[in-house]
């Protein structure tokens, strides 16, 4: 297709209109979009950074869906500076928080529990509790620990799986 200012003019308002559906605007970011092109290209940069450090540090040389579950837990494992205060971000039927719950969480779940999805433990009632580490953003954590979990976040946000 030959891009002329017809085309961008008519792309910028479907972009734009509050009447476009999702594909119509995902299409339009596709195809490089002048109203979204600067904010994008900033983003695009530490992504690549991110994506650059899992493939090269995480998932490097793992073939299978339990070697690049072992890369994450390992590098969790090794990255993130425990204990540390995290806030609850997101509601999971699979764990008792809240949005907005503050916790201290103490360490990684034990890594048979992580072959699907990375738990960490949190202080609890009666001794720990694994949650999801997905569902948890840290409030007072180092800088090695808030990159590791945004690199997790990351991930799971992607549709990323083991």
């Amino acid at each position: 297709m030959i891009k002329t200012k017809q085309t961008e003019d008519k792309n910028t308002k479907m972009a734009s209109s509050s009447n476009s559906t999702p594909d119509q605007v995902a299409r339009f970011r596709r195809n490089g979009g002048t109203a979204l092109k600067a904010r994008s290209l900033k983003r695009d940069a530490s992504d690549r950074d991110r994506e650059d450090r899992i493939t090269m540090t995480v998932v490097v040389d793992a073939y299978d869906s339990s070697e690049r579950a072992v890369g994450w837990f390992s590098y969790l494992e090794n990255e993130i500076e425990f204990p540390f205060t995290a806030r609850c971000a997101t509601k999971r039927a699979i764990s008792p928080l809240l949005v907005g719950d503050e916790v201290d969480v103490t360490g990684m779940a034990p890594a048979d529990e992580c072959e699907a999805e990375i738990f960490v433990m949190i202080r609890w009632e009666h001794g720990g509790l694994g949650v999801p580490l997905s569902q948890l953003i840290p409030v007072h954590g180092s800088g090695p620990t808030a990159v590791a979990v945004a690199d997790w976040h990351y991930w799971v946000t992607r549709g990323y799986r083991f």
